[in-house]
């Protein structure tokens, strides 16, 4: 059992899934250890000092950079609990290995070898992806019954196709492989879908508010593709973190994902809600996004094996293991969208 009274470790705490995940354990009065590049800039750490303010939990800041050695020994003392959140999600890079895998793997292995000089650790929670389960929507129709499973594996991305899928991959492949060479603790990955909805910052840089905005800006007033994914609520995939570090029978890896749906259903929902926006909700044809995708920052190859494919995963686990109850998608796609629009993102109409 994880002690409640002592520290639990966030990485990359300032991030669009560890906001939430802080938010939580604040709210239940856990102090939070708070990794992040710079502790000192008050404008990166506002929104959760704001956190902190309200709820009875306390946090610490301490400096931390992926890919310093050692540098996150300092913020793992005393902690019993650790989540590793911290890895870039960002798909247009100019050097794949220096800016997605480095990162990812080489900032896990630097974070799990301070949990192995950390005798207090007990825990550690990765927070891996479906990226690592599969690399192109065509790879799901080959899996059993047609459905993601924690027992897949991701065997088709490299640094030169899907390399953002390719940098989870290695990142969780390594981290099994430090947890494995030794058993003083032990380690759960999450590994969500297409993470939506509301952040503690409005006004974040994940990808994920990059395609709302595109949406809300009329950028596919051409149409939408058809690419087919898994959509979870940040806010449940907080609570899926939560349970994990503090479940005792948590264990292995745990898919998160809600609902499955696609660009085309998510326009779709948010246009109900806010039909004064130019969201369109046309399909576009996939040869026709086949023909462009150089232009749009997409090779031919990712459309030929994304666009149309059905995607389907298996999240039981999860509601088994975890006890998480999904919210509803256009519940999260519309209170999402709706945030970026008080907040500016998104221009009023």
């Amino acid at each position: 059992m994880i002690d409640q009274n002592a520290p639990v470790l966030v990485t990359g705490a300032t991030g669009y899934v560890a906001g939430r995940l802080v938010e939580k354990l604040l709210s239940e009065g856990r102090t939070v250890h708070a990794a992040v590049r710079t502790p000192d800039n008050k404008e990166k750490t506002k929104y959760l000092d704001e956190l902190a303010a309200k709820l009875p939990g306390t946090i610490k800041y301490f400096k931390a950079e992926l890919l310093d050695e050692g540098s996150y020994d300092e913020a793992m003392k005393g902690c019993q609990l650790v989540y590793h959140t911290a890895s870039p999600f960002v798909r247009s890079v100019e050097d794949p290995q220096k800016d997605l895998v480095d990162p990812a793997k080489k900032g896990t292995r630097n974070v799990l070898e301070s949990a192995n000089r950390t005798d207090s650790v007990k825990r550690v929670v990765v927070t891996s992806s479906c990226a690592a389960i599969y690399g192109d929507g065509k790879d799901v129709l080959s899996m059993p019954n047609q459905e993601l499973t924690e027992e897949q594996w991701n065997t088709t991305s490299s640094i030169e196709h899907q390399p953002y899928s390719y940098s989870k991959t290695e990142a969780e492949k390594e981290a099994w492989n430090i947890a494995q060479q030794q058993d003083r603790w032990d380690m759960v990955t999450i590994n969500p879908s297409f993470v939506l909805g509301p952040g503690i910052n409005p006004h974040g840089t994940s990808e994920s508010f990059s395609i709302m905005k595109q949406i809300g800006k009329g950028d596919f007033k051409m149409g939408a593709p058809e690419f087919n994914i898994g959509c979870v609520d940040v806010r449940d995939l907080a609570e899926a973190h939560y349970q994990a570090g503090m479940k005792p029978e948590a264990k292995g890896r745990y898919i998160i994902s809600g609902e499955n749906s696609g660009f085309r259903e998510l326009a779709g929902m948010i246009k109900e809600e806010y039909p004064n926006y130019p969201i369109s909700t046309r399909k576009l044809p996939k040869f026709l996004l086949w023909l462009m995708a150089p232009s749009v920052g997409m090779t031919r190859k990712e459309v030929k094996l994304n666009v149309g494919f059905p995607w389907k995963a298996d999240n039981s686990k999860s509601k088994k293991d975890l006890g998480i109850s999904y919210r509803p998608l256009k519940e999260t796609a519309t209170e999402f969208f709706g945030q970026l629009v008080e907040a500016g993102e998104i221009e009023k109409k």
